[in-house]
């Protein structure tokens, strides 16, 4: 069977995608529910969960995907590849992670990824950009402690912006990171560093008991 096609970009504000979604139940979707979680937003194809559910059998793999093509073909992959801790959800995040990951159980998100994100160049689009203020207190809401946000793009201006809303938390400790800390890279990372081009990449780690923001270069 060939890739699903699909359009590379949906309007995230459209009647159509403003849906309210059924919270996540970690413990229906996974063979053992009490391992931590890996949660790659905007996951598009998946293949990054794909490879890394493989890999690590240790930790629950869960993307969220605005395009419901992607989803099914993502979790029919996994289905034929027996992963029991991969499962792909189709949800608009930048409108509503909060309802999505309600039901998480707490401690259990140990990583939140956001790669390669549409940036919307237009400046009249620019509020169709998936990380905003209220997915960012999402995130770290429900993010463990010593949890981690890896954050990556290609596009200079997107990196800024997305990295400034994680910085306005005080609870985050953001950390300079070169390269990729993970085994697999997506599709588009792949694409860009074929063109030796810069990728900008951040870690941000929760820690609430510090109650302060450091910067670690």
């Amino acid at each position: 069977m060939g890739r699903v096609r699909v359009h590379q970009h949906v309007n995230p504000l459209a009647p159509y995608f403003r849906f309210t979604p059924n919270p996540i139940e970690i413990e229906k979707i996974f063979a053992n529910p009490e391992m931590p979680i890996l949660l790659d937003i905007g996951c598009a194809r998946g293949r990054f969960l794909l490879q890394m559910a493989d890999l690590d059998k240790t930790q629950n793999y869960i993307g969220i995907e605005i395009r419901e093509a992607l989803v099914n073909e993502g979790n029919r992959l996994a289905q034929e590849a027996n992963l029991t801790n991969l499962h792909y959800e189709f949800s608009n995040a930048m409108v509503n992670l909060d309802k999505s990951i309600a039901n998480f159980p707490k401690g259990l998100l140990q990583t939140v990824t956001i790669q390669f994100p549409d940036p919307w160049f237009k400046k009249k689009h620019a509020k169709r950009r998936m990380v905003n203020r209220q997915l960012v207190e999402t995130v770290v809401e429900h993010l463990a402690e010593n949890g981690r946000i890896f954050v990556q793009t290609d596009i200079e201006f997107l990196a800024e912006e997305m990295f400034e809303l994680f910085r306005e938390n005080e609870d985050l400790q953001e950390i300079e990171v070169s390269e990729n800390p993970f085994p697999v890279k997506t599709e588009r990372e792949k694409a860009v560093e074929d063109k030796d081009l810069p990728v900008y990449r951040r870690i941000f780690e929760y820690q609430k008991s510090k109650g302060q923001r450091s910067k670690v270069k």
